[in-house]
């Protein structure tokens, strides 16, 4: 297999410090580390984060990811001049991210502003197993004359989720003379964090201590030869309280210690190895590869596979995906809709116990979501807008303060952006139609199904001799407070109606429940195709004026209409972040004919600023469904661009998750076709110009396939001889191991 592509950062620029920071983060689904220099600058954010580690620092705030104490961080002076970038003369400099083993690299060659030149090296890497354990490795050569080398390193537990405390230093310990502990809780006292840190050396060096200011650091010196090449290893062991093995406390830290030492001694060089090893195997069975003519495809496949392994907390159904991942503070780790539209996917046709793990996530705070149903005034299940650990309601009430008018506004998402509930249930259908796991659902899946449904056809009021489902916003948050919208109408038809079909499937008896079911969805109201084919995103949106959105649309996802417009007058005209009816389409294609997809992607398309970072992909996946494959592939590559763009600050407080896995949604779903949501595979193969193959793996209950498309050839093989029934193009084939079709299959 050919290794998955580097991500090289630009020449160093202090302007993209924070960019590369989320970028190059190292992690394992349970630790996140940001690929911060190990040098200080002033405004680099430093972070490592711990998936399920909450924490509210006060009544005024909202919980949020907690950021950790650094263990990355480190003070290097040489002859008595500290590195920095910005001083000095940077004679040369490499930093990628080696996303074929997780590794973070940068070699470079630094002149002291006294003149002398060293070159220094810095590695690390987040295990993939054990998830505890970080590794890091700092080589320094003095190119020019003998010279002296003094490294502060250790734990800093001064970092502050932007000047939020959340931790009290509870223990400093130094053991053996070589080896850090700091225990750290909550200021709540609910969550407890035990962090490890060893550095080996050589045994020339003189080594000391300190502890200051929150800061338990280790000071090494030693002098260097010329030419001679010095290396120092620090390894770091990351327990916190959610560990299963945590109690009792006391023992624990002594097991961290225990622990770290073992896997210390075996060096960087061994850890890696085995870890590139683990990466290997995740490349094997899920990698994406695709012959372009421009090679930043098969970059940004890549960048979009490394991180949906680092932000997918596969060990914990307790945690889920953060609207940033593990890669920053950004909407305070909060867990969003994204995780079931957009990231479940993939977890799901790759490793479908973590899809699994995920769909639990929400399983356990079924309760929560009850309780807040019945808070409101609703039945069934109301799950939070924004969540967290404890599944309570995480939005906050008010925005940030408006500078010109000193005030705040309300954010509404919570008390309207009810779609949640519904992609909840459509996540847990997709789910058993790929697994076809019967105890998930007896288990979880059924409730999950039942209350969802309950809320809907609590939510809905009759309107004349209909059902209407009033005053919601739907995934465009441009457009508030509206009636009927078309999005949330038919999720929440569709989640009535599954829900209906499998606890008639399980035997679960309900007459009641069915009864009711069967009212709402023979009057729910549905918005219909006009002539053209258009569906209204919502009872008022077409009786709106239109405004010129070129300008906008040249500065998309920098939301710059709000500018020149307030919310209220973006709400009253014909103006999009991103198009609910092209994302319904995107959800339920199987519901409406290719000519109504066209024609609604027409028609929203320049109303739409795309200000969302989840909408280009959406665009690009109904474009090629619709035959408009040129259009798709350059909807697909703004998308890509994102995060991977050369705007220096669209990443600063972590990557877009949902947009980084809409990179391989958009691959498979757009342009090779893939629909599963009905329980069984389709394949619609479209080809860009500029594409000559491509290749992914699936997981599809229990089987293991690698489909290869070509302009003029479909090859499907399996791992197993059981027979399978796909359909290409509406036309069903059955096979066993294989499965080859030649021809043109780029048809609609």
């Amino acid at each position: 297999m050919i290794q998955p592509q580097i991500l090289p950062e630009a020449p160093f620029s202090p302007h993209r410090l924070n960019k590369y920071g989320s970028l190059h983060t190292c992690g394992n689904g349970r630790i996140g580390i940001r690929g911060c220099h190990e040098e200080a600058y002033t405004d680099q954010q430093r972070g490592m984060f711990v998936a399920g580690f909450y924490h509210r620092a006060n009544t005024t705030e909202v919980t949020e990811l907690v950021n950790l104490p650094d263990i990355i961080g480190m003070r290097i002076e040489l002859d008595g001049e500290s590195l920095s970038l910005l001083s000095g003369t940077l004679l040369s400099y490499q930093r990628e991210l080696r996303t074929m083993n997780g590794e973070l690299y940068r070699e470079l060659v630094w002149q002291s502003p006294a003149g002398q030149r060293f070159k220094i090296e810095t590695r690390r890497f987040v295990a993939l197993s054990p998830l505890t354990l970080v590794a890091s490795r700092l080589t320094v050569t003095a190119l020019d004359a003998d010279a002296h080398l003094c490294v502060s390193t250790g734990i800093d537990a001064t970092l502050t989720n932007s000047g939020r405390q959340h931790l009290n230093e509870c223990s400093v310990r130094v053991f053996d003379q070589n080896v850090l502990q700091g225990g750290y809780q909550t200021t709540d006292g609910q969550q407890q964090a035990i962090i490890t840190s060893q550095c080996l050396f050589p045994a020339r060096a003189s080594s000391s201590f300190s502890s200051k200011n929150r800061q338990l650091l280790q000071h090494i010196s030693l002098p260097l030869s010329a030419g001679e090449a010095v290396t120092l290893e620090k390894f770091s062991w990351i327990a916190t309280s959610l560990d299963a093995d945590f109690l009792p406390e006391n023992t624990f830290a002594a097991r961290c210690l225990k622990a770290l030492l073992e896997h210390a001694q075996q060096g960087y060089g061994h850890l890696l190895m085995e870890n590139t090893r683990h990466w290997q195997h995740y490349w094997q069975a899920s990698r994406v590869c695709v012959a372009s003519d421009d090679p930043q495809d098969q970059r940004a496949l890549d960048f979009a596979l490394y991180h949906l392994k680092l932000m997918i907390p596969a060990h914990d159904a307790r945690a889920s995906v953060a609207a940033k991942g593990l890669t920053g503070e950004g909407y305070k780790g909060h867990v969003f809709w994204d995780t079931e539209i957009f990231i479940l996917p993939f977890a799901l046709l790759n490793a479908s116990e973590q899809a699994r793990k995920l769909l639990e996530y929400r399983y356990l705070h079924l309760a929560q979501a009850q309780d807040k149903a019945r808070q409101n005034g609703y039945q069934g299940a109301l799950f939070p807008w924004e969540s967290a650990f404890s599944g309570e309601e995480e939005t906050p009430e008010f925005a940030a303060i408006n500078i010109r008018t000193g005030q705040r506004q309300r954010v509404a998402s919570a008390l309207a952006e009810h779609h949640l509930v519904a992609d909840i249930a459509y996540a847990t259908v997709g789910y058993f139609q790929a697994t076809l796991d019967t105890e998930f659902m007896q288990q979880m899946g059924l409730a999950l199904l039942k209350e969802t449904a309950r809320f809907w056809m609590s939510r809905a009021e009759w309107r004349d001799d209909r059902l209407a489902i009033l005053n919601v916003i739907g995934p465009d948050e441009y457009t508030e407070h509206v009636d009927n919208n078309a999005f949330t109408n038919y999720m929440a038809q569709y989640n009535v109606r599954e829900a209906c079909r499998y606890l008639h499937e399980f035997n679960h008896e309900d007459a009641a429940f069915f009864a009711q079911a069967e009212d709402f969805l023979t009057h729910l109201y549905l918005p219909q195709p006009d002539v053209q084919g258009v569906i209204a995103q919502d009872d008022s949106f077409l009786s709106k004026p239109q405004c010129d959105l070129t300008a906008y649309k040249s500065r998309q996802g920098t939301q710059a209409i709000l500018l020149d417009y307030s919310r209220a007058e973006i709400n009253e005209m014909q103006i999009l972040k991103q198009a609910d009816v092209v994302m319904l389409m995107q959800l339920l294609p199987a519901q409406f004919t290719p000519q109504c997809q066209a024609a609604s992607l027409s028609f929203y398309e320049p109303r739409t600023i795309h200000d969302s970072s989840l909408s280009k992909s959406v665009h690009a996946i109904v474009a090629a469904r619709t035959g408009q494959v040129a259009q798709a592939l350059q909807f697909y590559r703004e998308a890509c661009r994102i995060d991977l763009g050369e705007e220096p600050h669209s990443s600063d407080d972590g990557i877009h998750a949902a947009a980084t896995a809409a990179i391989w949604t958009g691959a498979l779903m757009g342009f090779a076709g893939l629909d599963y949501q009905s329980g069984e595979l389709h394949f619609r193969p479209s080809l860009p110009q500029g594409w000559t193959r491509l290749q992914f793996p699936l997981c599809w209950r229990g089987t293991r396939l690698t489909v290869s498309l070509e302009p003029r050839q479909l090859t499907l093989s399996k791992t197993d001889a059981r027979p399978l029934k796909v359909w290409i193009n509406g036309i069903s084939h059955t096979f066993t191991e294989s499965l080859i079709l030649k021809g043109s299959h780029d048809e609609n």
